[in-house]
């Protein structure tokens, strides 16, 4: 599992244009020689899953393109506090400049690599994967999801071009009405569109819902903050469907899934369970920059 260079090239040049614009860094070209070199260090105030090492690496690379890099941990290590996961060696105002871009990438992304891994190990043995939404950083999705890989979870659809995903909008807005026949008429439509793309996903809200979702011709339904007691009534008849059927549809728990509920909500069978707080509001991972030395170049 790696980043694609391309990919890593463009946002670190965005990120570092973003804060150095044609100036660079004011304050280290004020007050260190331009030939002063230095060595830094990454590490750990916190545990954690490290996630982004290679958009850290370019960024020092990009700036002094004869730094040394002597240490980097790789991405889905796990980390206590105090550990180093990054060395370099370089021009000191160069090493500076970077440090900024460097530990967003890596405090942002480890942060997401962190919290899947935590959910992966909460419903591990259910048989249930985990996988975020499209509730990303506007820029970063690419990064984000490939920190929920990192994590040990999958990634849901890239984006609204890729796959098919109806919701109740979808529904609202279908000119078909809300009761099961026109629900399942969507559903068909749906379907007939958009299958050749990959699986279709529904939304579903109740049993009804899933039912003719189920037999509009879905390939997963995505059972929307429906209680315990919902969500096991509606595997169950899922299940009785799908033995009747053939079809091998897949179960899809979602909506306000928390580390607390998740083992509870994978144990009533469903397949998959996604999460928008993988990306959308975790913290990022305490991580700091440290720097030494002052030699000049010989």
């Amino acid at each position: 599992m790696q980043l694609d260079a391309a990919a890593v090239k463009e946002a670190v040049r965005r990120a570092l244009t973003e804060d150095l614009e044609d100036r660079g860094d004011l304050t280290a070209n004020a007050v260190i020689s331009e030939d002063c070199r230095g060595s830094a260090y990454i590490v750990a105030k916190e545990p954690g899953v490290l996630a982004g090492i290679d958009c850290a690496i370019h960024a020092c690379l990009t700036l002094d393109p004869e730094c040394e890099i002597v240490e980097a941990a790789k991405d889905g290590v796990a980390f206590v506090a105090g550990d180093v996961v990054f060395r370099v060696v370089g021009r000191a105002r160069a090493l500076l400049a970077a440090e900024r871009t460097a530990l967003n990438f890596l405090q942002r992304l480890s942060g997401i690599a962190t919290r899947t891994r935590s959910f992966v190990d909460e419903v591990r043995g259910t048989g249930a994967v985990v996988l975020e939404t499209r509730k990303t950083t506007p820029g970063l999705r690419y990064f984000e999801k490939y920190a929920v890989r990192v994590g040990g979870g999958q990634n849901h659809r890239y984006g609204l071009f890729d796959r098919i995903l109806l919701k109740e909008n979808h529904f609202a807005l279908s000119g078909n009405g809300t009761d099961a026949a026109g629900y399942k008429k969507t559903v068909e439509q749906a379907v007939a569109y958009g299958g050749k793309y990959g699986p279709v996903t529904v939304e579903v809200r109740d049993l009804p819902e899933a039912e003719a979702a189920f037999h509009g011709g879905a390939d997963i339904l995505l059972l929307d903050n429906m209680d315990l007691a919902g969500l096991r009534a509606a595997v169950g008849r899922i299940r009785d469907l799908k033995r009747t059927d053939g079809r091998d549809v897949l179960l899809e728990a979602s909506g306000g899934i928390t580390l607390d509920t998740a083992a509870t909500i994978a144990a009533t069978g469903v397949d998959r369970l996604s999460i928008g707080g993988l990306t959308h509001s975790v913290p990022a991972i305490d991580l700091s920059m440290l720097v030494a030395g002052g030699e000049a170049s010989a």
